[in-house]
């Protein structure tokens, strides 16, 4: 089973719902909402105890795949979901591997345009708010995921995947450092922050791949 097909198992077993996402040659990212506190790390564990030795054996490799820990950040879903989403969607293009996000097939992109259906991703609400019918927020989404990201909304999505910071208003940072489940400035000397995910509706994952 390839990649996609372990991540849709694993997704389902630990009640993740991945909304975008996309595969690059050397990452990936996803978009999801885990059910409870530890969905996402156990999808990712799971993913990394069942994909790696299948490639491994594959291309008659050994040791590890994945670089590093996974990284994770909570995102304020009302302004920035949508945001995030085609940010995911536009990778390939940022990348300079095609000129639009349409001619590549390893992302949530032909999904969201309504070309081919993905049984990896659950529709957010936010998604179904975009139109009242199915041929409307496919077309709401092609319309913003071909606008380009601007140089500031790109920095402010990389910044908060590299460091784990929440990404959202000021107000959604205060509410979530009061409650103690997010990091909201750099953090001190340590072991690493866990996101409380039910703190916000979608967390952004990036992974590294050797």
């Amino acid at each position: 089973m390839n990649f996609l097909g372990r991540l849709r198992d694993a997704a389902r077993q630990f009640k993740v719902a991945i909304h975008g996402y996309v595969l690059m040659t050397n990452h990936i990212h996803l978009l999801a909402t885990p059910s409870d506190v530890e969905g996402l790390a156990r999808m990712m564990q799971w993913v990394g105890r069942h994909y790696v030795p299948y490639f491994n054996q594959k291309y008659a490799r050994e040791g590890t795949l994945w670089q590093g820990r996974y990284r994770a950040t909570v995102i304020d879903s009302e302004r920035y979901f949508m945001l995030c989403s085609c940010y995911i969607d536009q990778n390939p293009v940022r990348a300079g591997i095609t000129s639009t996000p349409g001619e590549y097939p390893w992302s949530s992109y032909l999904h969201h345009v309504g070309v081919k259906p993905d049984p990896l991703v659950t529709d957010h609400a936010l998604y179904w708010a975009l139109g009242n019918t199915p041929f409307d927020r496919e077309a709401a989404y092609k319309e913003m995921a071909e606008q380009a990201l601007t140089s500031t909304e790109a920095k402010q999505l990389m910044d908060a995947t590299n460091k784990g910071w929440p990404l959202g208003s000021e107000m959604f940072k205060a509410k979530l450092e009061k409650q103690g489940s997010a990091r909201v400035r750099p953090a001190r000397r340590g072991r690493p922050f866990k996101a409380r995910p039910e703190s916000a509706e979608a967390v952004a994952v990036p992974a590294t791949k050797k």
